[in-house]
Formats: C-alpha cells, structure tokens, sequence
C-alpha cells in the first residue's frame, strides 16, 4: 500500500468497504491527504483530509468549534457557491447556537413515546412483507422487501398519503444515488457541469410538496410528526417554511435511505458468519447487540464532511482553516485501537461504540426510530425462514456516502403465510 490510497472514488464501495485500504491509513497515514478526482461527469475538487481512526473520528465530530457543518455543508463535493446559502438552512449543515433552537424543536417532537406509537403498526408491516415473499423460497431482500419497508414505515410517521409515497423512494434515489449509473439522472447547466442533486432547482418538486402537506396539517391537523413539526413551538418559536421544508428534506433523504441500506446490510453480515447466525437463532436476547455488531459491520453511512474553522492538528498532521475533513465511519468501525479484533464479528459484542449513527451534536435523530425498524424487520424474518441463505453475489450501490445494496440474492425453505388480520 502506497500514500496514493483512495478512499474518495465512489466506484471503489461497489466492491465493499476497502478494509485494506482503511487498515494501512488508520496505521501509517490516520489523517490522510486524498485527491479529489473526475469521476464521470463530476469534475475534480479540491481535495480533503480523510480520517480514519476511532479516536480522531470522534474527536471531528463532537468538536464543531473546530470542524463546522456550515462553512462548507457535509458532503464531499463542494457545492456551487450559489447553493450554499441555501444548503446551510438544513439542521444537519448547522453548527450551535442555530444547530441547537432546530435541534431543541425537532427533539419535542421526536420523542420516544411518540416514536413508540408506531411499534405496532411498524411490525404488522414487517410481518406482511415477509408473508408476501415465505412460500417463494427465493427472493431479492431490497429489491423484492427492503425498499419498501422504511419508506412506509416514514411515510406513516410523517403523514404522507399512500399514494404519494411512491414518490419518496425516486427523490432518494435522485439525490442518494446520482454517483451509481442505475439511479442517475445527471442534469447539466449552462456550463455544462453536472448540477449537485442537492441544489435548489434540484428540489423545487420536494419542497414544494413539503410546504402543501404543512399546510394542509395545519388545517387538518393529525396524530403524525408532520403535523407536529408544522406546529411546533419552543420559546415560541416556529419552524419557518423553509426551514420546514429542509427538514422535510432530511426526514425523506436520511430517514429513508439510512434505513434502506441498513436492513440488508445487516442480513448480509449475518449470512457471512453462519455460526453467528446459527447462535442468534438459538438466543433470541441477543437480537439488540445483535444489531448493533451489524451496524458496526455495516454503516449505512460512509462518510461526511466538515470544514476546519481554524488551524489546527490531528493526529500529527496540520489542518489549515477552510480544508475539507472527511470521516470515515467504516474505517473507524474496524480501528483496533478501539474495538479488539475488529474483524470478527460477534454479535455479543460489548461495548460496542461504533459511529454508523455518527456521534457529537448531529447524531442521528432518528436512530431510536431506525433501530425499532430493524429489530421488528429481523424478528420477522429470522425466525420465520431460520434456513435463508445467500443464493448469488451482493451488488452494491456506487456511492462514497451511502453503504447501499441494490440487490441481494436470497433463498430459503419455503414457509407458510401468517396472515395479517
């Protein structure tokens, strides 16, 4: 392994997590300069600091008065100055004090109990999925299951109609895949450069149905976040429409495709280690920690960027102020320096504190919502089909963001359907 190791080229994760790559930077280069190259259309930047190991990894994202979410948002690519602005209204691109008044609504309403509410309706969801693939004995787990699952599952926690719910999973896919030739629809502007998925004109149908469901709760008011975030008041202050509709943006892109990936992520981790599977079958208890060890092997999330508000130093290496920091949750998930013997997967492992759902003021607010999910979705399917195998080769998202699995070849005993009455 060289110094040129890149962790940047997107087309790389279609492989898997580059766990050799990751290895020789958290041991001879943990804050490494990486190149920023073409890739397709998208033309090359500026380059970053790309940090892998646990400690530093942390450190980045629990200091924000050093690696800011404003100055530059959270995305590897720099957006178009133009964008900026308007990127920065999101609660995830905030640093405190602004981070903390959206960050303090946003939590009244995102409560455990009202999160709970959904438990029931959350596993019926799961069991009818799985009793419309049991007696089949094959399946493709995202394609035929899992793409589906979290976007309903969102949809009645936001309130969004049945018949617009088909709509949530192609604005994931425009803005979550736009790097994998199976989901882009690269858009060019007059200059002829690719515009960032992520722009304003990028949005516009999004936001514009964000502002009509708004309005339409308050008006109609009901028991879902949706209704809760468009009346929100703490100090009484208000979510503002644009603020709203970012949010909005957040909950469909993060709390959909975190999810999405997650679920056969997981299963895939489990399926490669039969004496895990074989030990999580016997011992129902360790389902929690079980999924845990999955999120560790698995992050849904690969990376996010910050901007360094001042000089500084990590790990020996000098940062100037505005140099991009990139971290790398699959690299620091594996650091022996904070979990031994990374590479074995046990599914009692504690503790297990990995940062598949981030760490410091922008953990993910969903995580409570996420997990309840994925617990609900295993308990279905693991029992239910104790035998299900792999029947072909995973393929993978091309992405250097999202850890997704477009397909993933599953066969099994075919078993009788439950029923949902």
């Amino acid at each position: 392994m060289s110094t040129t190791a890149n962790v940047f080229d997107p087309r790389i994760y279609a492989q898997g997590i580059p766990h050799g790559t990751y290895r020789w930077l958290r041991d001879h280069d943990p804050v490494h300069w990486q190149a920023e190259h073409e890739v397709g259309d998208w033309p090359a930047g500026p380059g970053f600091w790309a940090v892998t190991r646990h400690a530093d990894v942390v450190r980045v994202l629990r200091t924000p008065t050093e690696f800011s979410s404003w100055l530059g948002a959270t995305q590897i690519r720099d957006p178009d100055p133009a964008d900026l602005s308007f990127i920065r209204r999101m609660m995830l691109n905030l640093d405190p004090p602004d981070h903390g008044r959206l960050r303090r609504i946003v939590s009244g309403v995102f409560t455990a109990s009202r999160i709970e509410r959904f438990t029931s309706s959350v596993a019926a969801r799961a069991r009818l999925l799985i009793d419309e693939i049991v007696e089949r004995g094959e399946c493709d787990l995202p394609a035929d299951v899992t793409d589906d699952y979290p976007i309903h599952n969102l949809a009645d926690l936001l309130g969004i109609p049945p018949a617009d719910r088909g709509q949530i999973l192609k604005w994931t896919n425009r803005v979550i895949g736009y790097q994998d030739p199976d989901h882009a629809t690269t858009v060019h502007g007059p200059d002829s450069k690719p515009v960032n998925p992520r722009s304003p004109a990028m949005l516009t149908d999004m936001f514009e149905y964000a502002h009509s469901l708004a309005a339409y709760k308050r008006r109609n008011p009901a028991s879902d976040v949706m209704t809760a975030l468009a009346t929100a008041e703490v100090d009484g202050q208000r979510l503002t429409d644009p603020e709203l509709s970012m949010f909005f943006f957040l909950l469909v892109i993060a709390g959909n495709d975190t999810v999405r990936s997650a679920l056969p992520g997981g299963m895939l981790a489990l399926l490669g280690h039969p004496d895990q599977h074989r030990r999580l079958l016997d011992q129902p208890e360790l389902l929690g920690s079980a999924i845990e060890e999955m999120l560790r092997w698995h992050p849904p999330v690969l990376s996010f960027r910050r901007t360094a508000v001042r000089d500084t130093v990590v790990a020996e290496r000098h940062i100037a102020a505005g140099d991009k920091v990139v971290v790398f949750h699959g690299a620091a998930n594996f650091d022996e320096r904070r979990f031994p013997d990374p590479m074995r997967f046990d599914i009692a492992r504690q503790p297990n504190d990995h940062v598949s759902f981030g760490d410091g003021p922008h953990v993910c607010l969903g995580s409570h919502f996420a997990r309840l999910q994925l617990r609900a979705f295993y308990r279905e399917l693991l029992w239910r089909l104790p035998d299900v195998q792999l029947s072909g080769p995973p393929v993978r998202l091309v992405s250097n963001f999202i850890g997704g699995i477009k397909h993933l070849p599953l066969h099994y005993t075919p078993a009788p359907r439950l029923g949902i009455e």
